[in-house]
């Protein structure tokens, strides 16, 4: 888990997600011929929004676009106003309360 953003409105956390071979990949195949191959992982991120208190994580194609824009706008050389922006359109899709346990 990494802390990516945090401005006034959002927050962005990063969090490594481990992706289990299906039985048909090569991974598979070589587990089965007793070789080790590391296990594969792709990113999710966590999109809380402070107002109003919903969040949304986002994993797999969503996520990598979400990656590939972020990387776009920072290319920019953007101010917190237009990473506001940019973050806003995928925490808009935020469903889920925040709940303090």
């Amino acid at each position: 888990m990494h802390m990516l953003y945090d401005s006034p409105s959002y927050i962005v956390v990063q969090f490594d997600v481990p992706v289990d071979p299906s039985p048909g990949d090569a991974a598979h195949a070589a587990q089965a011929d007793h070789t080790h191959l590391p296990s594969l992982q792709r990113d999710g991120f966590e999109i809380v929004d402070k107002f109003t208190r919903k969040e949304i994580f986002i994993e797999g194609a969503l996520a990598q676009t979400f990656q590939e824009g972020v990387e776009a706008l920072i290319e920019q050389g953007p101010d917190v106003d237009d990473l506001d922006a940019f973050i806003a359109t995928y925490a808009n899709l935020g469903q889920q309360p925040v709940v303090m346990h």
